[in-house]
């Protein structure tokens, strides 16, 4: 691994890389379904770890990986089985895995095209080739090999079919560890040769947990977890563009419906103007979109812990009943694809962000009046 010198993209901005977060929170039942196949003879060669973003199915790859290369092989004088996958900070494949240095895992991730300074967008053959080579050399260490891709989704048709080889024929002591976000995007042979171990979204508890160890404070746990999805990275993206506030600035400037407050509705679409602010934008978006979401689930009788105050009254009196929760569902997919369209033929992100509270008015606007 000692050629992966690329910027790492694949980091959250503000929080360690996957590799260097030492304890996963949250998904236990991962880790536990793991040991359980491993302490039973049935370590499967493929594993698909799965999940929404930002769970922490990285962090979970790269602790089974080090956990599979540092563990002693089974034997007569072999130690009894174990109960975590810890292992300790000053073990050699610790330190070699976090340096990228250790010869007996390989990381398969998208190239860095230097000359564009960003990632490619896909996963290429010439990565998946790549593992011929390294299962012969590793071979001479003896013992087992890993392989962690990241993310399998990511993979065009020929690396899917170069890895699905891989599968149906792995060498000896391999195991390769499958990140994937959206697994239905991949071949269903892919997914048929591999165990899959399902990572779960975070409560607030675990959330917090998790920022701490990341090192960023955190203001309203319960909060990050509803708007984040249960996502540390999600989470980690809201703190740092100030996302808390921005939800509640969103909540207070639909508190105004029907009766929309026009001068507070532009100067939140115009903050979101230019190219410095590309981030808060894309957070802007998924932020009303979340709020059109947690809009339908109030009207189903299904209303989220609130995460801005006076959010849950706002939502009640938004979606009373389960014709509004369809209206709000409705118009959050209407939406969604309007702003992809949008984005894609690069309209003016104020007017976009106008448009779509415009569009949120007019349905709040058929609201019954108390």
């Amino acid at each position: 691994m000692s050629d992966e010198t690329n910027p790492e993209f694949d980091r959250v901005e503000g929080a360690p890389h996957p590799r260097e977060t030492m304890r996963l929170f949250g998904q236990s039942g991962a880790e536990a379904a793991f040991l359980s196949a491993v302490n039973g003879g049935r370590l499967h060669h493929g594993w698909l770890i799965t999940g929404p973003r930002g769970v922490g199915k990285a962090t979970l790859a790269w602790r089974i990986a080090r956990f599979l290369l540092a563990e002693e092989p089974p034997g007569m004088f072999a130690p009894q089985p174990p109960k975590t996958m810890d292992i300790p900070a000053d073990h050699p494949v610790m330190r070699r895995s976090l340096a990228l240095s250790e010869p007996r895992l390989k990381l398969v991730r998208r190239d860095w095209d230097a000359e564009e300074k960003k990632a490619d967008s896909v996963i290429t053959v010439k990565r998946i080739r790549e593992l011929k080579g390294f299962f012969q050399m590793s071979a001479a260490d003896g013992g087992r090999r890993v392989v962690i891709v990241d993310a399998a989704d990511e993979m065009n048709p020929n690396a899917a079919n170069a890895l699905l080889k891989v599968l149906e024929e792995p060498p000896a002591d391999a195991v390769l560890l499958l990140i994937s976000h959206q697994p239905s995007r991949l071949l269903p042979t892919i997914r048929s040769r591999c165990t899959e171990l399902r990572c779960a979204t975070l409560a607030p508890r675990d959330m917090a947990l998790a920022l701490a160890q990341a090192g960023v404070e955190t203001p309203d746990a319960a909060a990050l977890a509803e708007l984040s999805g249960g996502s540390v990275g999600e989470a980690v993206r809201i703190i740092t563009q100030d996302g808390l506030k921005i939800y509640a600035d969103i909540v207070t400037l639909m508190s105004t419906l029907p009766r929309l407050d026009r001068p507070r509705a532009i100067a939140l679409a115009e903050s979101a103007a230019g190219k410095a602010n590309e981030p808060r934008y894309d957070l802007i978006l998924r932020l009303m979109e979340q709020f059109m979401a947690r809009a339908a689930r109030t009207g189903l009788f299904l209303p989220p812990p609130e995460a801005a105050s006076g959010e849950a009254a706002l939502l009640a009196r938004l979606a009373p009943d389960a014709t509004f929760a369809r209206k709000w569902a409705d118009l959050q997919q209407r939406l969604g694809a309007r702003v992809r369209q949008g984005k894609a033929v690069n309209l003016d992100p104020a007017a976009l962000l106008l448009d779509m509270v415009l569009r949120i008015d007019e349905v709040a606007a058929a609201l019954p009046t108390r």
